[in-house]
C-alpha cells in the first residue's frame, strides 16, 4: 500500500509539475508557473526514492503505468477532456504491464 501511494504521490507531482511547464510555454502563463513546477518535479523524484525496489529501472517500469492512468485522469478532471476508449484501454493494458512488473516473483 506505501508502494502504491508513493506511485500515486509521485504521478501527480510530475504531472503537474510538467504541466506548469505546458502552462508556461503553450498556454502563454507566467513564467513563474514554473517555480512550483520545479518543486512539484522534485517531489516527484523523491516519491520514487520511497518504493522498495532492489533496482531502481523496474521500480520506474512499474510506476510507468500508474503515470499513464494518472495521465488519463488529469486529461479529464484538469483539462475538462473526456478520455476516450482508446485512452482508456492503452491506460489499462500499461496498468496490466506495470503489475505483472511490480508483482512477478524474482530470482534471488
Amino acid at each position: 500500500m506505501q508502494t502504491f501511494a508513493a506511485y500515486v504521490g509521485a504521478a501527480v507531482f510530475e504531472i503537474a509539475g510538467c504541466f506548469a511547464f505546458w502552462a508556461w510555454l503553450r498556454l502563454d502563463k507566467s513564467i513563474w508557473w514554473i517555480v512550483p513546477g520545479l518543486a512539484a518535479l522534485s517531489l516527484f523524484a523523491y516519491l520514487l526514492t520511497l518504493v522498495d525496489s532492489a533496482a531502481a529501472g523496474r521500480a520506474y517500469a512499474a510506476y510507468g503505468g500508474i503515470y499513464i492512468a494518472s495521465s488519463i485522469i488529469w486529461l479529464w478532471l484538469a483539462e475538462g477532456v473526456h478520455p476516450d476508449r482508446w485512452d482508456i484501454t492503452g491506460a489499462t493494458v500499461c496498468m496490466i504491464g506495470a503489475t505483472i512488473i511490480f508483482l512477478g516473483p524474482r530470482a534471488t
